[in-house]
């Protein structure tokens, strides 16, 4: 299967999974929030590889007024997001490849929430310089994805430690296994060098603000 097939098989379950994938969710989806100065309290937001809109339910937490535009491959998640969000009749939803689509706006704020590492490394450094142009001044960049170690050792520890913690989870082996089937598509890079691509695209200020292994929080700053 595609990458989008991949995702639209799970789209009922994929929220509910998440917190079971990720060991560290709470800190990984809600720091973001704290990184975020915008002084305004409706920030045009766009959410790149959206899913569900998960991450920009968060956006909402901080700025309920903020206006979301939302892109990603799989249709039937972008469904469930119009269904989340269907109090909010201005919020924008596009099925498309965002690494090529020509958005007409600038942004305030844009987020991605595990998908970028599904991109080669000659596309996210492609991306992030899109994501800088997209951008208004002094506008903000948050990437909550998966990054790759340099150590071969330290990714391996990093791996067997996921996989412990998955299995003392409620979830059954078959959402376990189709979890690592999807796992098939990712295209990691360490931090360092997104970092270092982040700089290159134009960024002033570019931190990692939160990593618990393979999990890492990127922010960066036009």
């Amino acid at each position: 299967m595609s990458i989008k097939d991949e995702f639209n098989e799970i789209a009922q379950k994929y929220d509910q999974q998440r917190r079971l994938l990720i060991p560290c969710f709470d800190d990984f989806y809600n720091l973001p929030m704290e990184a975020l100065n915008y002084s305004g309290d409706s920030p045009a937001v766009l959410d790149i590889g959206s899913g569900t809109g998960l991450f920009s339910s968060f956006i909402l937490t901080k700025y309920p007024y903020a206006k979301i535009t939302m892109i990603d491959v799989a249709d039937e998640l972008l469904a469930i997001a119009k269904e989340r969000f269907a109090a909010y009749p201005d919020f924008r939803y596009i099925v498309a490849d965002y690494t090529k689509y020509d958005f007409e706006q600038k942004f305030d704020i844009i987020i991605s929430a595990l998908s970028i590492h599904h991109l080669t490394d000659k596309d996210k450094l492609e991306l992030y310089k899109k994501c800088y142009c997209m951008l208004n001044d002094n506008g903000y960049f948050i990437n909550a994805d998966q990054v790759l170690s340099p150590s071969d050792y330290v990714e391996k520890v990093n791996l067997e430690a996921l996989q412990k913690y998955h299995r003392r989870t409620t979830l059954n082996e078959k959402d376990i296994e189709m979890a690592y089937e999807r796992m098939k598509y990712d295209n990691p890079a360490t931090l360092y060098e997104q970092t270092q691509w982040l700089y290159e695209a134009g960024f002033k200020n570019v931190d990692c603000i939160f990593k618990r292994h393979q999990f890492c929080v990127i922010y960066a700053q036009k």
